[in-house]
């Protein structure tokens, strides 16, 4: 809604994570420069950590953007609670490999005869495993004995690690992961963005989708938002995505601090009703950063009420400027019947442009305020 307001070509605080907008802080920056020197060393492990919404995701996708996949192969995985047999399995889908059994043994092998192969071609081999704090030790492990592939003296594939901070303290401390340890090459914590690169950071993202000075920031609101989100990109976003939404709702050409508190108290509220059921006291949970909030949803039933409200008042100002305009002809027949025709048509444009907004408008404040599941939407 906002990217039409204020005259974007997209939505510059999406949630899911886009290469298109990195922005490479402080801390993005250390973790290309360890990348690079891992990828340099064509072996072994690199370990990237970070908060839920660090941006790990993006950081990846913005590497991979930069490497030639003449030179490099890479396969990528999302992990859950897998075993190692399971795992093993998935890096050989990873890269798009058919094995013809369903045990271990068959997909070890259509892997290694993979690497071989892309060995051969003159091409390395990287696989990217995300949320790897869901890995058992077990797996971690089979992880661990892919790598040990090669050709000749030269290691075929290397592994790029992604993960919770809770993965490394288990990678630090697990007595069974001391050999993967060692393999580790380059590892990196991604910290939060620093206050002062909160407004470059949003200066960035609009930047990427055109946006020319409208709306305008009131200069307070950046640090107010690192206040509030612990400088996460993606607590950030969304805060962003909100108060951009407020101010289109309200047709206003700047955003300041009062927007933002009144976005701030909202999404504490609607944190607080979906963690706390009926009659008991709210849930809360250990916070990662001073006074940040918990995630933000969507837009809920206030927002759209608001823009109801700001509905109903162009619908009052245009029956007003009707019945101006039909006050002022005493007799309607008198006009030519053009004119006439073009009076009742704005007269039932009105009405049925009305009774269509407000239908839509209901159901949706009918579906924030219900129980349904948001996925349903």
């Amino acid at each position: 809604m906002f990217d039409n307001f204020y005259g974007l070509t997209g939505r510059p605080f999406q949630l899911t994570p886009d290469p298109a907008f990195f922005f490479e802080s402080a801390t993005h920056r250390k973790a290309l420069s360890y990348l690079g020197y891992g990828l340099a060393q064509g072996e072994g492990f690199m370990v990237i950590t970070g908060e839920v919404g660090a941006g790990k995701s993006t950081l990846v996708g913005h590497l991979m953007r930069k490497v030639d996949p003449a030179q490099l192969t890479v396969g990528q995985i999302v992990t859950s609670n897998l075993d190692g047999e399971e795992l093993v399995h998935l890096a050989a889908q990873s890269f798009r490999l058919a094995v013809e059994g369903h045990d271990k043994a068959s997909a070890l092998a259509a892997i290694e005869g993979f690497l071989h192969e892309e060995a051969r071609a003159g091409r390395r081999c990287l696989l990217v495993v995300d949320e790897s704090q869901n890995l058992s030790v077990e797996a971690l492990e089979e992880l661990r004995m892919l790598s040990n592939f090669q050709l000749g003296a030269h290691p075929l594939l290397q592994i790029l690690l992604l993960g919770q901070p809770e993965f490394k303290d288990m990678l630090a401390a697990s007595p069974s992961l001391e050999q993967l340890r060692q393999r580790v090459i380059a590892a990196h914590h991604l910290e939060a963005m620093a206050s002062g690169e909160i407004e470059p950071y949003v200066v960035h993202r609009l930047q990427c989708v055109g946006w020319t000075g409208n709306p305008a920031f009131d200069p307070d609101v950046f640090p107010a938002i690192y206040q509030a989100t612990g400088g996460i990109p993606r607590r950030v976003n969304q805060v962003m995505s909100r108060l951009m939404l407020l101010g289109a709702v309200e047709q206003r050409d700047e955003i300041d601090v009062e927007m933002l508190a009144a976005v701030l108290t909202e999404m504490e509220a609607d944190s607080a009703g979906r963690t706390s059921p009926a009659g008991s006291a709210p849930r809360t949970e250990p916070p990662t950063a001073p006074q940040s909030p918990a995630p933000p949803s969507v837009p809920e039933a206030g927002v759209m009420k608001t823009i109801i409200a700001n509905h109903d008042e162009q619908i009052r100002s245009l029956d007003a400027a009707i019945a101006k305009l039909s006050a002022a002809i005493t007799d309607r027949s008198a006009l030519p019947s053009e004119w006439a025709e073009r009076i009742e048509n704005i007269e039932l444009q009105v009405a049925e442009q009305d009774r269509a907004v407000r239908h839509v408008l209901t159901m949706l404040i009918e579906w924030f305020e219900g129980e349904a599941p948001r996925e349903a939407a």
